[in-house]
C-alpha cells in the first residue's frame, strides 16, 4: 500500500510515519482551503492570511487523523493485538496491525472507536468555535476552528460507511463474525460490500468528470479504486494467513540452497550465479561457514571495471534480522518479514549454520495449492 516512509515521532510506544504520498494531499488541501473554502466562508481577508489559514487547517487535519488512528491503536493494544505503528498516506491514515483481531468484540471495539473519536473532536472544536464567535475572536481563528469541526464530522461519517476496510466495514464484519462465528465468511461478505462501494465511487467519479467537475471526479475515482483494491486485498490477506497459519518455515525451505564462496570475484558471481540462477540475493560461505550475503544491489554499486579483481569477501554484508529466519518460525512471520523488508528470499539459519532458503514463491505456491484443494466457497 505504501511507498517510501519517513518516521516522524514515537508516542505511547507507537511509531508515527508519513508516506511521501501524503505530501501531495497536504499541498492540495492547503491550496483548496486558501483559494477556495476559506475565501468562500469569509471573504475580504488578505491572501497571505488565507494561505496561513490553509496551512493551519491542513495541520489540523493531520493531527485529527493521527488522533483517530491512535485511538484505534490504543484499543487494539488493550485487546492484545500487535500494532506496528501508524502511517499517513495519500488517502488518510492507517493503524498497522500485525495480525487479525482475536475476537469479534475486539474488532468491534477497535473499529468503532475511530469514528467516535472523530465525532468527539468535531463536537469539541464546534463548541470552541461557537464560543469564539460569541466572544468576538478574530475571524481567521474561528474559520479554521469551524473547518476542523467540519472535516472531523465528515471523517466520522465517511468511516462509518459499511465498506470494508473502512471502520464501518470492520464494524459490519465484527457483527457478521459474532453472529455466525466465521471470520472468513464475514470478511468475504464485508469485502464484497466494500468492493461494491468502491465501484460505485468509480462510476460516480466518471460521471462527475464528464459533467465538468474534473478535480472532484478524479478524486472520487481514485478513492473508489483504492477502496475496491483494499477490500479485495484484505480478503486475500486473510486467506493467506489462514492457509499458512501454524505452518513452520522448515516445511517450505529449500535445504540445498545455491551459495557462493567468499573467495570468488564479483565477475564470477555475476556470470556464473546471478545470470544463471536469476536470484537477487545469495548466501556467502567461507568453507561451510555462513559469513554473510550478497545482493544484486550491492553488486550494482561496485564499478564495472573492479568486478574482475574484487572478491565477494570484500563486497558482502553481514547477515541481519532482515534477511535471516529460524526454521521453526511461523510462516506468517516469514511472510511479514519479506513484506516489511521488501525481499523475496530469506536465509534459514539454525545455531549460526545455514540450513536452507525460503522464498516468497515457495509460500505463495503452497497457498495457491491449499486453496485449490480445500476451498469450498
Amino acid at each position: 500500500m505504501f511507498g517510501k516512509r519517513i518516521k516522524l515521532f514515537k508516542l505511547l510506544g507507537f511509531e508515527v510515519n508519513i508516506d511521501l504520498s501524503w505530501t501531495i494531499i497536504a499541498v492540495l488541501i492547503t491550496w483548496s482551503l486558501a483559494k477556495g473554502l476559506f475565501p468562500y466562508w469569509h471573504p475580504g481577508l488578505e491572501q497571505e492570511t488565507y494561505w496561513l489559514m490553509g496551512v493551519v487547517g491542513a495541520l489540523g487535519l493531520f493531527i485529527s487523523i493521527v488522533a483517530h488512528e491512535f485511538c484505534h491503536s490504543i484499543v487494539a493494544r488493550k485487546f492484545g493485538m500487535p500494532m506496528k505503528g501508524i502511517t499517513l498516506f495519500i488517502f488518510g491514515g492507517v493503524a498497522e496491525m500485525g495480525d487479525e483481531p482475536p475476537t469479534a468484540k475486539a474488532e468491534f471495539s477497535m473499529a468503532i472507536v475511530g469514528p467516535l473519536s472523530s465525532l468527539a473532536i468535531a463536537v469539541i472544536f464546534y463548541l470552541i468555535y461557537h464560543w469564539g464567535e460569541s466572544v468576538g475572536w478574530n475571524p481567521p481563528i474561528n474559520v479554521v476552528l469551524k473547518y476542523i469541526a467540519y472535516i472531523n464530522a465528515i471523517l466520522a461519517a465517511f468511516n462509518l460507511l459499511p465498506a470494508f476496510p473502512l471502520d464501518g466495514g470492520r464494524v459490519l464484519r465484527s457483527i457478521l463474525w459474532g453472529a455466525k462465528g466465521d471470520l472468513r465468511w464475514a470478511t468475504r461478505v464485508s469485502s464484497a460490500i466494500g468492493s461494491a462501494f468502491g465501484i460505485g465511487l468509480i462510476v460516480l467519479g466518471i460521471f462527475q468528470f464528464i459533467y465538468g467537475n474534473i478535480i472532484g471526479g478524479l478524486w472520487m475515482f481514485l478513492i473508489g479504486m483504492f477502496l475496491k483494491n483494499a477490500a479485495q486485498m484484505s480478503y486475500q490477506q486473510l486467506l493467506v494467513r489462514k492457509a499458512l497459519e501454524g505452518e513452520k518455515v522448515r516445511r517450505f525451505m529449500n535445504t540445498s540452497p545455491v551459495a557462493v564462496q567468499d573467495s570468488i570475484t564479483v565477475e564470477h558471481l555475476v556470470e556464473d550465479y546471478i545470470y544463471k540462477y536469476h536470484y537477487k540475493m545469495f548466501p556467502v560461505m567461507s568453507g561451510d561457514k555462513l559469513v554473510g550475503c550478497i545482493t544484486t544491489r550491492q553488486v550494482k554499486e561496485i564499478p564495472r571495471e573492479a568486478w574482475s579483481r574484487e572478491t565477494i569477501r570484500e563486497a558482502a554484508s553481514e547477515c541481519s534480522a532482515e534477511n535471516t529466519i529460524s526454521p521453526d518460525t511461523d510462516a506468517i512471520k516469514a511472510l511479514g518479514l519479506m513484506t516489511q523488508s521488501g525481499v523475496s528470499r530469506l536465509l534459514v539459519v539454525e545455531n549460526g549454520r545455514l540450513v536452507g532458503i525460503v522464498t516468497l514463491k515457495d509460500l505463495l505456491d503452497f497457498f495457491s495449492l491449499k486453496v485449490e484443494l480445500e476451498d469450498k466457497d
